[in-house]
């Protein structure tokens, strides 16, 4: 298979039922036919770190033993970082803490690991942020210096700034909303570049946010999320096809150009 680029974006928090009224610019790729949006169901508990190893590795968290946020060690799964080295392609993070200690050292130590530049690593070339406050702004600053500066075929992207307005204000606050929209008004300045570049670009997010500013059951709006594949590498024809959040790594493989087996039909999201 041909090796293409990839870039990851996670908007922690972000739940269906706002990504599909919020987020108007990748909505506007989803009509123009340069995107096309997929509603999924999270895996159990929803929550945030044991999601991350889901979506990364492709273990629910009964698999993986991430069972929940206070769980501080690194992943004993094969996550995408692991397959993209394995393929001797370049990793990159703008990301929070927590995405570092599951894939490069635990525990967290910001002094060492907020600016990480170690070929040795899973993640080779990471900044990493500690606070859900956290800018989404400064962090897609972050990931474009990552990616002008060291080019990488795989890079994630993980903003807070939905997840954080919705523990504080709720998954029915205008708050919660309005951050939705701040963050697909930031995308709307970079989706384009990317997608000159050439790079596949696939959105989604964790899990989702009830009116008691927290998630982790089986509320609807807690489980439900969106996924977005925006580019020419995704083939954006109509079609009734479903995909889970476990295939989003083998997704992102295949994506890359790296084979998997026991997900190969993906390839038909691919064009």
């Amino acid at each position: 298979m041909n090796h293409h680029k990839v870039i990851l974006i996670l908007i922690d928090g972000l739940g269906w039922h706002v990504a599909k009224h919020a987020m108007g610019y990748l909505h506007a790729l989803c009509e123009s036919r340069q995107a096309s949006v997929f509603k999924l169901q999270c895996e159990l508990p929803s929550l945030s770190r044991p999601l991350y190893e889901c979506i990364l590795t492709g273990s629910n968290p009964v698999v993986s033993g991430i069972r929940h946020n206070q769980i501080v060690q690194l992943s004993q799964q094969q996550s995408i970082f692991h397959l993209a080295r394995q393929a001797k392609l370049k990793t990159a993070a703008a990301a929070y803490s927590w995405i570092s200690e599951l894939y490069n050292r635990a525990p967290y130590d910001a002094v060492r690991d907020r600016f990480t530049d170690d070929e040795s690593l899973p993640i080779q070339h990471g900044i990493f942020y500690h606070e859900d406050t956290y800018p989404d702004s400064h962090l897609l600053l972050d990931a474009e210096h990552l990616r002008t500066s060291h080019n990488p075929d795989f890079l994630f992207i993980h903003s807070m700034n939905v997840d954080d307005m919705g523990h504080r204000f709720g998954g029915d606050s205008a708050d919660y909303r309005n951050a939705a929209r701040h963050v697909d008004v930031i995308l709307s300045h970079y989706l384009p570049i990317w997608q000159e570049q050439g790079y596949r670009i696939i959105v989604t997010a964790d899990h989702g946010m009830n009116a008691d500013c927290s998630h982790g059951g089986n509320l609807p709006e807690e489980r439900e999320v969106p996924l977005y594949l925006v580019g020419d590498g995704f083939d954006h024809t109509a079609r009734a096809m479903e995909i889970k959040q476990i295939q989003i790594r083998d997704l992102c493989a295949l994506a890359l150009g790296i084979p998997v087996t026991h997900n190969d039909e993906l390839k038909a999201f691919l064009s």
